[in-house]
């Protein structure tokens, strides 16, 4: 017959083995660590992650100024880089889309010209192929997978440094490209998120520079099934190279940015609802960031990695919807960095320029 000090001890040694066999699970917390290093320092490059785990990070601004050929993978499983080729045109300001099809498309930028070239990487053989061109050369503009397949392509600046309203949609089926109508004001410096209903919601943005330059409040939808733009809604704080990212409950988390003279950036969120096609003020992080546009990742379980812009990263806890920073700081706060999810929940975070305009080579990686 068992006594019931006899059960008591028995369950305290059970809980006491299961801590000691498990301290790193109980006191384990999210952090950013540097991995490795690029070979070679760049920023405003793209971060794409491919099918099979690995990060193809393509282009971008060189150290001291000029674009960029070079292409380099992460390989996650060992935390290390290698050189994958070049790209046929050099190549800063470009955006990267990876298609249904596990390929990545890369469109546009500059480097001394606004470029309209199109060329694809072929995973399978490491390489890139030409793949016609845009109706117009455009850099700083962005890209967005519909769920069809194809591509929306929507403002930046073109040939004599002029702002863009335009857009177009590229089939990857087909290898052209085609007017999809205009915005309803010229945009650089905006995002655009596509919507659980497949529509695309572009936010903010600017045009002109120095004193003429204008930042938006204005967001637009794109609706792929009629090719048109309708107004929806407008911001509380008029912002520029800020974030935006659809949440798992269909909302728009709209971050950070700056305003028009680029010394003022913010920490504000904004939250916009497709249903009421309104903003409303989310909750605000604990670092004002700017040049941030791609580098806010959505976690596995629902929260929200804020990436680069300050020395810390931050996740917001949808739970307490809060911010709070994760452990581990960056050397400086890098602008115009990439971020892409890795297999398993981390994050890699690559590349940008600091306040003092020098470029840096570090990767650091996310551990949930």
């Amino acid at each position: 017959m068992f006594s019931y000090v006899a059960v008591r001890m028995g369950c305290l040694a059970c809980l006491v083995l299961f801590i000691e066999s498990a301290p790193s699970r109980l006191a384990y917390k999210p952090s950013i660590q540097q991995v490795t290093a690029l070979r070679t320092a760049r920023a405003a490059h793209t971060a794409t992650t491919l099918p099979d785990g690995k990060v193809l990070l393509a282009g971008g601004m060189a150290d001291g100024g000029g674009s960029l050929a070079s292409v380099e993978l992460f390989d996650p499983a060992a935390n290390r880089v290698e050189e994958a080729g070049s790209l046929a045109d050099r190549r800063i300001g470009h955006t990267a889309t990876l298609l249904r099809d596990g390929r990545v498309l890369i469109a546009g930028g500059y480097n001394g010209e606004y470029l309209a070239s199109l060329e694809i990487f072929e995973p399978a053989a490491h390489r890139f192929v030409r793949a016609g061109a845009l109706s117009e050369g455009r850099s700083g503009h962005t890209a967005t997978l519909l769920p069809d397949g194809r591509v929306l392509f929507a403002g930046g600046v073109g040939r004599a440094w002029t702002f863009l309203s335009t857009a177009e949609l590229f089939d990857p089926a087909t290898g052209r490209s085609e007017p999809a109508g205009s915005m309803s004001v010229p945009r650089e410096s905006h995002t655009a998120t596509l919507l659980a209903d497949g529509r695309v919601l572009v936010i903010g943005g600017h045009a002109g520079r120095r004193q003429q330059m204008e930042v938006y409040a204005s967001a637009e939808v794109f609706s792929p099934a009629f090719r048109r733009f309708d107004a929806a809604g407008t911001l509380g704080t008029a912002r520029h190279k800020h974030d935006a990212i659809r949440l798992d409950d269909g909302r728009v988390l709209v971050i950070g940015g700056a305003d028009r003279t680029d010394r003022r950036f913010f920490d504000t969120t904004e939250i916009y609802d497709p249903r009421t096609t309104q903003f409303e003020p989310g909750p605000s992080m604990a670092n004002a960031r700017y040049k941030i546009a791609g580098t806010s990742i959505l976690l596995p379980r629902g929260d929200v990695l804020i990436s680069s812009g300050a020395r810390a990263a931050e996740v917001l806890d949808l739970a307490s919807w809060t911010f709070r920073e994760v452990a581990g700081h960056f050397p400086g706060a890098f602008h115009f960095a990439t971020a892409a999810p890795l297999p398993g929940g981390d994050v890699l975070i690559a590349g940008g320029y600091s306040d003092e305009n020098q470029n840096t080579a570090g990767i650091w990686r996310y551990r949930q």
